[in-house]
């Protein structure tokens, strides 16, 4: 059963925005006022986000507060702790901010993080240097922990232990309703929906999650110039056939910056890199990599022991927001004819200005049906293919989304055809969920939001 909310017009009273202001003790800001655009943008900055208002909020019962003054004035609420995650069409709603919720609590003999829904990677992988213990980081330290997990969690750590949604224990959730509930195995619907439905079905203000064990990590980065692509490519593949869950390699084609921030043998260089991460000792890790390290001209081999406070920072990725388009899909092998196609489109003489172009490997326990069900079900194929256009400029994206475009055409042979839920595009429709697990989701969504006052970026509405 899906709902149709009727959202306001575009101005609400003033007194009706008084009214939220002495509900809250957070800071609300509207379009007069002069932090507007810094408060209402995304990470992802050509994201034009124009909400109703932005509520940075102080605690849990500001977001109790709002979701009920929202339900009484026919407003939607969206959820972005930091701006990661931007929906396509935020208009008319109130914006959320929950980066103030950043309590963090690690239960080392239990195994166990509980994480306030505005803490990001880098914070939670530092709470956990010197445990032995990590959580199933993505590949950048900044997004929220909560986010990434509700809509699967696809990790470092992914093959060995399965997607992030299903760590999940338990939540401490404010529902369509504006009720502060506790979320656990005696709710089992709601805990089923969160590990994997998205942030529709209610604002989740803390997650308990399981920790795993990692007492010894080691991983880095292998770089070389862009003419060595493909055999680095054909290498990567070769490792990644024979390696064991406990190990996982992302291949990337890059094309830097010339930015002055980097150093000059890099600055607006072309390179074919490998980051790994390994679950074992350095004497593993460097049998998997043999293949690759036998590739001459290597220019940076950075593979060394890790801790779990290094993991959300292996990849390197940008932090700060930034303009990016991007693209992304599933791909049911790593054949020739798509290792030929990448090595046309963006390798050496393609001159290919998008910055990072990268294939993860999969499988192991993402391909598994989880052992606590969840609704976002098992990833079966083996790799993903995704690749990030910054833009330098508004007047370009035709000509970057153009070279997307011939990017993804590279997988013509091997796509699945799908695109997980952490890897859709601003504007992309989220097509995961099969009908019966959709259809799920929406009864579930009816009772915990009856008015559709909730508003995500990943709706389960069809």
């Amino acid at each position: 059963m899906s709902h149709t909310f009727e959202p306001p017009g575009p101005t609400l009273s003033t007194a009706a925005l008084n009214a939220l202001r002495l509900r809250v003790s957070g800071d609300l800001f509207t379009p007069e006022h002069p932090d507007w655009d810094r408060v209402r943008a995304p990470w992802v900055l050509n994201v034009d986000q124009r909400p109703l208002a932005v509520l940075a909020v102080d605690d849990v019962d500001d977001v109790v507060g709002a979701v009920q003054w929202a339900g009484a004035e026919g407003v939607q609420v969206c959820v972005q702790p930091s701006g990661h995650g931007a929906g396509a069409d935020v208009s008319g709603s109130l914006l959320l901010r929950t980066r103030a919720l950043d309590r963090i609590d690690i239960d080392v003999e239990g195994r166990t993080a509980r994480i306030g829904a505005g803490v990001n990677a880098g914070e939670l992988g530092a709470a956990l240097a010197g445990t032995g213990l990590t959580f199933l980081s993505g590949s950048n330290p900044d997004p929220s922990v909560v986010g990434l997990t509700l809509t699967g969690g696809l990790s470092w750590f992914g093959r060995a232990f399965g997607l992030g949604c299903d760590s999940i224990v338990a939540a401490d959730v404010v529902d369509g309703t504006g009720t502060l509930r506790h979320v656990d195995a005696a709710d089992p619907d709601l805990l089923w929906a969160l590990r994997g439905g998205g942030g529709d079905l209610a604002v989740v203000v803390s997650l308990e999650l399981r920790l795993h064990p990692a007492p010894v990590i080691h991983g880095g980065q292998l770089w070389w110039p862009i003419d060595r692509l493909r055999p680095v490519l054909d290498a990567f593949r070769a490792v990644c056939e024979r390696a064991p869950d406990t190990f996982t390699a992302w291949w990337h084609a890059m094309a830097l910056p010339p930015l002055p921030e980097i150093p000059e043998p890099l600055r607006g260089g072309h390179f074919v890199t490998v980051a790994v991460a390994h679950l074992g000792e350095a004497d593993e890790l460097d049998d998997l990599l043999a293949p690759l390290r036998a590739i001459p001209g290597a220019i940076r081999d950075s593979v060394g022991p890790l801790g779990p406070e290094q993991i959300p920072h292996l990849a390197e990725e940008p932090v700060d927001p930034t303009p990016v388009l991007s693209v992304s899909t599933l791909l049911n092998e790593l054949d020739a004819a798509t290792a030929d196609a990448l090595e046309a489109t963006v390798g050496p003489g393609s001159d290919c200005p998008v910055a990072i172009v990268q294939i993860r490997q999969l499988g192991g326990r993402l391909a598994e049906p989880p052992v606590d069900l969840g609704s976002h079900g098992p990833i079966a194929e083996p790799y993903s293919l995704t690749a990030f256009a910054l833009l330098p400029a508004p007047e370009l994206e035709p000509v970057f989304a153009g070279w997307l475009g011939r990017i993804a055409d590279c997988a013509a042979t091997s796509t699945a055809g799908r695109t997980p839920m952490n890897f859709l595009g601003h504007d992309e429709a989220n097509t995961w969920w099969d009908d019966a697990t959709r259809a799920r989701l929406q009864a579930i969504k009816a009772a915990t939001d009856p008015q559709g006052v909730l508003r995500s970026n990943r709706p389960v509405s069809a």
